[in-house]
């Protein structure tokens, strides 16, 4: 038997207020919030002084003008932090006991704080191209046969005013004539290998001379002191001829006996120096007279300077010509000797 009973589906229509979802849920949120919101405002702008009322004007007129120059502490209700009188940015909000002079410390602080950060970086990085020239000067006098034999005579050293290069005398081969400022040939051939290393930092240099305690035994007025200047100039003057700029020379001074390398032994020959400093910014500002005058750019106090002087002024060395310079081989890679002499 069939069945043949129909099958009736019922179809349930929705109404729009049938069913509320929770959008009503936020948007009662958000008013529940707005609404705290302006008992706040109106809360904060009862307990408000005129004064303060006067700064949130002034905030919503002109927020970039207000956030330069006023204190983002408009209002106080006391649960707050006071804000000490040196962070304070508004000086106008400030306790009026705070004196002029506190209210710039904290930019000056500040400001100081930004500068000696930079000024260290710079020290840093200034070392490490010290650095990375004295390991290249080392390399230069190992990797050439002719300076490697006098380099027990050529020291180095990083001290705090820069790379400190002390050519020195040995007891069998002085670096001048005796009592005089006629550089040795091999003197004149490690100063000229050297120009080309030195020249390539931008740092300037100084030059100074040192003999040893013995007496000089000439007559007159000249003595060590007048020496050890003219030997540090005849030195400065071979760099020159060498190709150094000589806008880079920052000092040529002469010491005499004043700064002994030996003092235990006044008179040993290694006293009797050259010495070259690739000075730092701040030994170089120092010599320049940018810095206050307590701040010494050496270890010991020149007595005279000689930053240039003449033939004609009392140097006992003549300026070094092209021919003046004796034959030398073997100092450059190619073999050969280039230099342009400057003009007398």
């Amino acid at each position: 038997m069939e069945n043949n009973q129909p099958i009736i589906v019922k179809r349930v229509k929705k109404t729009a207020g049938s069913h509320h979802g929770g959008a009503w849920k936020i948007a009662f949120a958000d008013f529940a919030t707005a609404m705290m919101a302006f008992f706040l405002v109106m809360w904060l702008m009862s307990s408000a002084s005129p004064e303060q009322k006067k700064l949130i004007s002034g905030y919503f007129k002109d927020p970039i003008g207000f956030s330069e120059s006023a204190s983002p502490y408009v209002i106080d209700l006391g649960g707050s932090p006071t804000p000490a009188p040196e962070r304070t940015l508004n000086p106008e909000v400030q306790d009026p006991a705070v004196t002029q002079d506190s209210e710039s410390e904290p930019v000056d602080a500040a400001s100081q704080q930004v500068e000696e950060l930079a000024e260290g970086l710079a020290e840093e990085l200034e070392r490490e191209r010290l650095e990375l020239l004295l390991q290249e000067l080392q390399n230069k006098v190992e990797e050439n046969p002719q300076l490697q034999r006098f380099k027990d005579q050529i020291l180095f050293e990083i001290t705090q005013d820069g790379l400190r290069i002390q050519i020195v005398d040995a007891e069998s081969r002085p670096m001048f004539d005796l009592g005089s400022a006629q550089l040795q040939p091999y003197f004149e051939d490690i100063l000229l290998a050297m120009v080309d290393t030195i020249k390539a930092v931008p740092n300037k240099i100084s030059i100074s001379g040192h003999t040893d305690a013995k007496p000089f035994a000439g007559t007159g007025d000249f003595g060590n002191w007048e020496l050890s200047a003219d030997r540090a100039n005849a030195a400065r003057r071979v760099l020159v001829a060498g190709g150094y700029d000589e806008e880079q020379v920052a000092r040529v001074v002469g010491y005499a006996s004043s700064a002994l390398f030996d003092r235990q032994d006044p008179l040993n020959p290694i006293n009797r120096r050259i010495d070259i400093v690739v000075l730092t910014r701040k030994a170089q500002r120092a010599i320049e007279g940018e810095l206050p005058g307590d701040e010494s750019a050496s270890s010991a106090t020149p007595v005279e300077t000689v930053p240039e002087v003449p033939a004609s002024a009392g140097d006992s060395t003549p300026p070094v010509p092209t021919e003046g310079l004796s034959p030398r081989s073997n100092i450059f890679e190619d073999g050969v000797l280039q230099f342009n002499p400057p003009e007398q």
